[in-house]
């Protein structure tokens, strides 16, 4: 019997080599080969008859007209009458109807021979824009304005640059110099306290976010933030 290893090392066997390869069908036999190579089909009775095509109803009426239109002996020989011969007359133009103008009008002599006044050439002339003065085209070197300009209390009041507050301190450099006896501290036991994080209770447990402590309520607040609280004295002018 051979080993596993020996089975695994056969080849696999080739299947389109070998004609009498059985079909997926399981058939007993083989099928006859046939000389044509097209199929033929065969139809079933039902088949046949859906093929057929479909009669048209022996009820239905040819409603339909020939487009070529028999004329009676009488309809040859009738006469028309005042009224069809007054309605087949073409319509009239109404009354003070004048034909189109041609589109090129012929010109007379006389307003070829024309000359204009000193008034319709004037008029000719095309609208000159005023001119706006701004920034980018008034050169102070080259045009001086006449009229003097005053600005108004506000305008001056507007232009003034805002003041720095007394108290406003400068930006301290990024990098500071960090003294000898501040590298040689040693927290307090009061400073490990405060530096930890205060422990809260979740919502689920009692924790109420909106109750407000009593130091809270007694504080006072100082003179800055009193000076800060007010509004700007330009919006309570009006009021």
């Amino acid at each position: 019997m051979p080993t596993r290893i020996e089975q695994l090392s056969r080849a696999k066997p080739n299947l389109l080599k070998f004609p009498d390869r059985r079909s997926v069908y399981w058939l007993d036999e083989l099928p006859t080969r046939s000389k044509s190579t097209t199929t033929a089909f065969e139809l079933t009775p039902r088949l046949e008859q859906l093929a057929q095509g479909k009669e048209s109803s022996r009820f239905i009426e040819e409603s339909r007209r020939s487009p070529e239109w028999m004329v009676s002996a009488a309809a040859l020989k009738a006469c028309p009458s005042e009224r069809v011969c007054s309605l087949a007359l073409p319509r009239m133009p109404a009354d003070g109807w004048q034909p189109e103008r041609p589109l090129l009008a012929t010109l007379s002599v006389a307003v070829k021979n024309a000359k204009p006044s000193s008034r319709l050439c004037q008029l000719a002339q095309p609208k000159r824009a005023k001119t706006l003065l701004t920034y980018c085209s008034v050169d102070s070197s080259a045009h001086a304005i006449s009229v003097p300009i005053t600005p108004s209390s506000r305008i001056r009041q507007l232009a003034s640059p805002k003041q720095v507050h007394a108290q406003h301190s400068l930006a301290r450099p990024v990098s500071w110099p960090v003294p000898d006896h501040v590298l040689k501290a040693v927290a307090s036991e009061r400073l490990q306290k405060m530096a930890r994080p205060k422990t809260r209770q979740a919502l689920f447990e009692g924790y109420d976010p909106y109750r407000v402590t009593h130091a809270a309520r007694a504080a006072t607040a100082s003179p800055r933030l009193l000076e800060l609280s007010l509004p700007l004295p330009r919006k309570c002018k009006g009021q």
